[in-house]
Order: structure tokens, then C-alpha cells, then sequence
């Protein structure tokens, strides 16, 4: 299952993934605004720490279901 993983990170035909940074404003998937909080890594890969401005909490996204929000 991990050379799957790599082979499907690695492949060409994904987009270069964001560098997201602590404090970078972004939307979401489901068009929600927030603030990263923290930059992780697990098992699986790296995730992103995003406290949402209208839920209290903080949520944990993919990176690539997040974009740098301009406002």
C-alpha cells in the first residue's frame, strides 16, 4: 500500500501542491474561510490545522483541498 501511496504523490499529472504557512488565510472545499493553524505530518502525509471563522474548533484538511484565500 505505500508504493501505491508514493506512485499517487509522486505522479506528474497532479498539480504542485501550495506551500501553505501558520497564519495563511484559506477557503476550503466547502467554500469556508479560515486560518492555518498548524502544519502536521502522520503516517500518511502532511495535513493542514485550519481554525474555521464561523465554527469553533479547529479542522484538519488535505492540502490540496485547500487555496490561499485572496480577498
Amino acid at each position: 500500500m505505500l508504493s501505491r501511496n508514493l506512485a499517487y504523490r509522486t505522479s506528474p499529472m497532479r498539480r504542485p501542491r501550495q506551500q501553505l504557512q501558520v497564519g495563511d488565510r484559506v477557503k476550503t472545499c466547502n467554500d469556508c474561510i479560515g486560518t492555518v493553524v498548524r502544519v502536521d505530518r502522520d503516517e500518511i502525509g502532511v495535513f493542514i490545522v485550519v481554525k474555521l471563522d464561523i465554527i469553533p474548533g479547529e479542522f484538519a484538511y488535505d492540502p490540496e483541498d485547500l487555496e490561499i484565500f485572496q480577498s
